[in-house]
């Protein structure tokens, strides 16, 4: 089983107070586009289209099964969303994309991401293996999905969240997940 190295650079807008961190990207066969959350059957940008358009589909071009990346990028860049994941370096233990079977060989310096996006103030982890990294990185105990913690990072007070997984094996309906994800936007 081969180490891979992670395919995208972070996505770390000057104006970001939310740093949303996954696990690892699928493989590349399984994306839509070549950016965050690309798998088509992940609803983390059906969430984002709930939440800031009550449209579910207000990132997605349909017809050809794949999100819109430029209008994806705009969005986040405008809103002060960056991107990217807990690990740099990983090992998929059997030929999937579920974090249940990622061995994480080298994971993400957090703190040298948070130093160049110096108005962030939220950390989120999307998911468990995500939740377990940061958890790890920082000696700080696991919030409950939905809610979180303060944590110190240097001389920077951030909330981490946890929040439920995006992806459809999670078992939450979309609208559920939407609701929770909309209580980072509340803060």
């Amino acid at each position: 089983m081969m180490i891979e190295t992670h395919p995208f650079e972070p996505f770390l807008p000057e104006n970001a107070n939310i740093l949303f961190l996954g696990s690892f990207p699928p493989q590349p066969h399984r994306w839509s586009m070549p950016f965050y959350y690309p798998n088509w059957i992940n609803d983390f940008w059906r969430i984002m289209g709930l939440i800031h358009f009550n449209d579910k589909d207000r990132f997605c071009i349909i017809k050809e099964k794949r999100f819109n990346e430029a209008d994806i990028r705009d969005f986040c860049a405008q809103n002060g969303l960056a991107f990217y994941d807990t690990a740099t370096q990983i090992r998929r233990l059997k030929d999937n994309a579920s974090d249940a079977f990622l061995e994480v060989k080298t994971p993400t310096d957090i703190p040298a991401l948070l130093q160049q996006i110096p108005l962030c103030n939220t950390i989120v982890a999307t998911g468990q293996k995500a939740t377990e990294v940061i958890a790890s990185t920082f000696n700080c105990p696991i919030p409950p999905i939905g809610s979180h913690i303060e944590i110190k990072i240097g001389n920077r007070l951030i909330n981490f969240w946890r929040m439920p997984s995006t992806s459809r094996a999670y078992p939450l309906p979309l609208n559920k997940k939407a609701d929770v994800y909309r209580q980072l936007f509340k803060m």
